[in-house]
């Protein structure tokens, strides 16, 4: 089977899960989005939102950790597919705040492949990606695009 058969359309993977706590949220958007609702408790109270929440981009940095951690593990165990980088994406959503305590779990379903008309021996990978806390609900999706080597 060649490394673009490999690529299945509607296959769906979990990356994983991460558990948002106050010290990991804090500590994250300290360095990288210093937002009074991501960095202090006291005044996230008073916010829109009532409590302390996670940054939108801490949500999709731990997404992308947890995907690239997925997809090295399945170079180790064998697999042909060798991922490049990302075109870019679209249709992001921050569906719910990540609040503190919560746990989410990270999926993405390929939505489409194709070959690369302008770079032989590559394809570009469309894969829908979501984010899902402990209750079930939705908190983040996109739509990303990644370029696989298969030639």
């Amino acid at each position: 089977m060649s490394a673009y058969d490999a690529i299945v359309v509607g296959e769906t993977a979990e990356f994983g899960s991460y558990d948002f706590t106050p010290e990991r949220i804090k500590a994250w958007a300290v360095k990288w989005d210093p937002q009074r609702f991501h960095v202090d408790e006291e005044a996230a109270a008073k916010s829109i939102y009532g409590r302390l929440i996670a940054s939108g981009w801490h949500t999709c940095a731990v997404m992308m950790r947890l995907q690239v951690d997925y997809f090295a593990a399945r170079v180790r165990a064998g697999s042909s597919l060798r991922f490049g980088p990302s075109p870019g994406f679209e249709d992001l959503k921050w569906l719910r705040p990540v609040n503190a305590g919560d746990r989410i779990t990270f999926s993405g379903r390929v939505v489409d492949k194709r070959l690369s008309q302008s770079r032989p021996g590559i394809a570009i990978v469309t894969t829908a990606f979501s984010g899902v806390n402990q209750a079930g609900e939705a908190v983040m999706s996109m739509t990303a695009h990644v370029f696989v080597l298969v030639g």
